[in-house]
């Protein structure tokens, strides 16, 4: 069997990016999706933290330790990706950060050699489209079935 094991930490300018678990303050991560996402809003804290210890995590961090950006990669490692919970501080947003956090994330899906990596949002479509993400060409073969709602 394939084993991959997670990235180190790297760096853009002066920005950490961790895939570190440990590290990851769950308690900021449960504040902006419940408080400020619009796909997540009013998430409860024992769901953030079982989110984030079944998926593949980076954090984002400033000079000062603190997490200005995270997001989630949902993956059986051999197949199928979802990216989820995507954000970038508000304070933050504009540097390139999401940029390299996807492109973390699509490396990693390469690395797998998954067959397809998806996502969804309501208005991050450009963001995306950098990196070849784009709309479902057949969505009538997907379907969704609905759970708890926040």
């Amino acid at each position: 069997m394939k084993t991959i094991s997670m990235p180190g930490d790297f760096y853009f300018e002066g920005y950490r990016f961790s895939f570190d678990k440990q590290v990851i303050p769950k308690d900021a991560v449960y504040e902006y999706l419940s408080g400020e996402s619009y796909w997540a809003k009013g998430i409860s804290m024992e769901l953030v933290e079982r989110s984030v210890e079944n998926s593949i995590c980076l954090g984002i961090y400033n000079v000062e330790g603190q997490l200005v950006g995270f997001g989630r990669m949902i993956t059986d490692q051999a197949v199928f990706a979802y990216l989820a919970d995507i954000f970038i501080l508000e304070a933050y947003r504009g540097k390139g950060l999401s940029k390299i956090m996807v492109q973390a994330f699509c490396d990693l899906a390469e690395q797998f050699q998954v067959r397809r990596t998806m996502l969804a949002t309501l208005d991050a479509h450009g963001l995306y489209a950098q990196f070849d993400f784009e709309q479902l060409t057949n969505p009538e073969r997907f379907m969704t079935r609905s759970g708890v709602t926040y």
